[in-house]
């Protein structure tokens, strides 16, 4: 994986809207990202009237299992969704909650599933995830480390290319859960590609995760936080998606691109333009003995002795009149 692959993840920021789960793509296909994200929910596969809410929101449903319900697209929706990600040139990614969405998902032509951290130790469906033979890529956010080690073992059982994704299960994460050191931990662990999934609300996290190393970077994204919803305040707006895909961007080619102090050719001439020359800082006459009081340095370079120099000159008589701040050469010694 030679450049950093960004997801934008719309969650349930579409609120069970068709038109503005649309609207979502069309947004995210300006940012630059990579892929675009969705959460497949079948409440009856996934859920139950006895779920707890993570995050109750006012004026909407009485249950977790409604909420879902709300939540769910028909599978030609799906497949109208994963078209128009195609026509953008974005890969279409989705995280399933139950083996009756992965059974959707497969039939579609899916090319990659998303296992969110909830699924993590959902054996049965690792295992069937494992056999279809697709991109997976692994969020860790409720995992042990026991865990994650059990469920990349499972998906190395199949012939899938596994990524895994550090992610701090927590809304919005703070700058002390983000856990920026497990990029480089995780690589070596498990030699696989590992990323970050972003729920800090901000930029900064992601940008942190590009410098450290991550080879995947994944963040919700809402039209505005002000939006009711349970990922609203871990979210990026567009306008930050765009601004932190800007500087991934730019911290690739940095991270490419390794400057060593040894090749400086390119700046000999500034080096030139801001370097300096002796010069005299008042009128001397011919036969002083120069001292360090008497002397300057001034721009550019070249024009008289360079200053690194100064020392070997001093206590020497001048061979002729200088005025003040003229520059100071071999042949005035």
């Amino acid at each position: 994986m030679d450049n950093i692959y960004i997801i934008g993840e719309v969650g349930q920021a579409h609120e069970g809207s068709i038109a503005l789960a649309h609207s979502y793509i069309a947004a995210l296909a300006t940012t630059g990202v990579d892929a675009v994200k969705f959460q497949m929910h079948i409440a009856e596969a996934e859920s139950s009237i006895h779920e707890p809410f993570r995050q109750t929101l006012p004026y909407q449903e009485k249950t977790r299992f409604d909420y879902w319900k709300r939540m769910e697209f028909s599978k030609q929706q799906w497949l109208e969704l994963k078209q128009h990600c195609e026509s953008r040139k974005l890969d279409f990614i989705v995280s399933p909650c139950s083996i009756a969405a992965v059974n959707i998902l497969e039939e579609i032509g899916m090319l990659t599933f998303k296992i969110g951290s909830g699924e993590v130790g959902n054996i049965l469906m690792l295992n069937r995830i494992a056999r279809s033979a697709k991109n997976v890529i692994l969020s860790s956010g409720m995992s042990s480390l026991t865990e994650l080690d059990q469920a990349v073992d499972i998906l190395k059982t199949g012939k899938s290319d596994i990524s895994i994704l550090q992610c701090t299960s927590a809304y919005p994460s703070r700058p002390h859960q983000w856990g920026i050191n497990l990029i480089a931990e995780w690589t070596d662990r498990y030699q696989l590609p590992v990323g970050f999934s972003d729920h800090s609300g901000d930029i900064f996290a992601a940008l942190a995760a590009a410098t450290a190393g991550a080879k995947l970077i994944e963040f919700h994204v809402v039209f505005d936080k002000r939006i009711a919803g349970p990922d609203s305040s871990s979210s990026l707006t567009v306008d930050q998606a765009i601004t932190l895909v800007t500087g991934i961007r730019q911290i690739e080619i940095a991270l490419k691109n390794p400057v060593t102090k040894t090749d400086n050719e390119h700046t000999e001439r500034l080096k030139c333009i801001f370097g300096k020359s002796l010069a005299v800082n008042k009128s001397l006459t011919k036969g002083h003995i120069l001292t360090e009081s008497d002397l300057e340095s001034k721009k550019p370079k070249g024009y008289g002795i360079a200053p690194s120099q100064y020392e070997r000159i001093l206590g020497k008589p001048l061979r002729n009149d200088l005025e003040q701040w003229d520059f100071l050469t071999e042949s005035h010694i």
